[in-house]
């Protein structure tokens, strides 16, 4: 019999700890390699701890609510001693096996993690490591393989079946995200005695969720931190309405995507954050961070109410195919509960759609530490004046409202409202007649 240690895996660069939500095994439990012993959920994000071993759960180092570090054991598995060749004589043909067989057998009464490939992000068992080993896989080459594990871990499986094709079937990388700088983020207001509340008897108490006790935190500090002020500015987007209505449905034919608002908006807000490298900024006590990288947060609504800012790397490299396409995968993934934790990490500013639930503008807190958020207004029809040669006359335009909040401390009015002009003028001068 051997014991292995469970730890918290590495989740991206910028994610150092997580809270246990939930035990879904207890001690005594017996555990398949890849199955789910726990979950899990950073500040933002949850997710599943699987087991890298087959054995039983013979101790749970930390309870539900415990905040655990990255690394960090969290939980005893005791193993059989041949308990990881029995998992690769099922795993596949015995050609295959006869391949690791050897590997296998030299790697049973250890299960601990090879340094060689200590260096990726990504999750991998030891027992794929340790084929991985054996037959000369490098770390690259291991991060390529199309896993079939949740969140697209590589499982046992998959490496079997690549060592079996390996030279004779070529292997699709999966888009290999741009790590963002890692951002400071602004620290949860002290705990307050709260106020008295007269409770009858027709009212009902629901404590918060723990997403909305962290939201609930968040944006408290972010008005107890920055300065806020707000610039608006009334778009006409008669020509980008036009433009979507022509080219939707092409766009969802050829592309398998659909063709929202949203991705226009965030190229324009794109552009203007690069002749406004001021806003593209955030603020550590007395210094100013200056961001390389624009990475544009993406405000969504989840199915319970609660919100979540996935974010678009590099975004001002995308051309609006790409950005449609991450918009809809980061929307759908958010309502989906699958996004992963470096996905909400490192934006440098948000966009939020207010104009989703119909207001026609608003004022949105900051997400620290950054500096702007922009909330789009919903778009209505309404009379306008239109200047033309032969003099001016009322039309129908469709318009809406751009309301930008902008930290005070070290935005001032000249940048926080040329900023939002600029998004507006690129918006006002959408083509028309522009190419999918």
């Amino acid at each position: 019999m051997a014991k292995f240690e469970l730890k918290l895996p590495k989740m991206g660069e910028s994610v150092a700890e997580a809270t246990i939500t939930n035990w879904l095994k207890e001690v005594g439990d017996k555990i398949e390699a890849d199955e789910a012993v726990l979950e899990i959920a950073t500040d933002k994000v949850d997710s599943e701890v699987p087991s890298e071993v087959s054995g039983i759960l013979v101790e749970q180092l930390f309870g539900k609510d415990d905040l655990v570090q990255v690394g960090q054991t969290i939980a005893i598995i005791e193993t059989e001693g041949g308990e990881m060749v029995s998992v690769v004589k099922t795993a596949a043909t015995p050609e295959a096996v006869a391949e690791v067989t050897k590997t296998v057998d030299a790697a049973k009464d250890s299960v601990a993690t090879p340094t060689d490939f200590s260096d990726s992000d990504k999750f991998f068992s030891p027992l794929v490591k340790n084929i991985a080993s054996a037959e000369g896989i490098s770390v690259a080459e291991l991060e390529q393989i199309n896993g079939t594990g949740k969140d697209g871990r590589v499982t046992k499986n998959d490496i079997l079946e690549y060592v079996k094709n390996k030279g004779s079937q070529a292997v699709v990388a999966p888009a290999k995200t741009v790590e963002a700088p890692k951002v400071v983020q602004a620290a949860a207001p002290l705990a307050q005695k709260a106020a008295p509340v007269s409770v009858n008897g027709g009212d009902e108490i629901v404590e918060m969720d723990r997403m909305r006790k962290l939201i609930a935190g968040y944006m408290v500090a972010s008005v107890q931190t920055s300065a806020h002020v707000q610039s608006f500015i009334e778009v006409d987007v008669t020509n980008i309405v036009k433009w979507r209505e022509k080219n939707k449905n092409i766009f969802e034919k050829r592309e398998g995507e659909k063709l929202t608002y949203t991705p226009i908006f965030m190229e324009a807000v794109a552009k203007a954050l690069k002749d406004f490298p001021g806003l593209n900024i955030s603020v550590d006590g007395d210094y100013i961070i200056k961001k390389k990288n624009i990475n544009l947060g993406m405000a969504a609504s989840l199915p319970n109410g609660n919100l979540i800012v996935p974010v678009i790397k590099n975004a001002d490299q995308l051309n609006l195919v790409g950005m449609a396409k991450a918009v809809n995968d980061l929307g759908g993934r958010a309502k989906a509960g699958k996004l992963k934790p470096d996905d909400t990490q490192g934006g440098t500013y948000t966009v939020t759609n207010v104009g989703t639930f119909g207001s026609v503008f608003g004022t949105p807190i900051l997400n620290q530490p950054q500096v702007g958020i922009l909330a789009l207004g919903a778009i209505r029809k309404v009379p306008a004046v239109i200047e033309t040669p032969e003099g001016d006359f009322i039309g129908i335009r469709q318009k809406m409202f751009l309301s930008h909040s902008y930290d005070h401390r070290v935005v001032d009015g000249a940048l926080g409202g040329g900023f939002v002009k600029r998004v507006a003028e690129y918006l006002e001068a959408f083509d028309v007649n522009r190419d999918i």
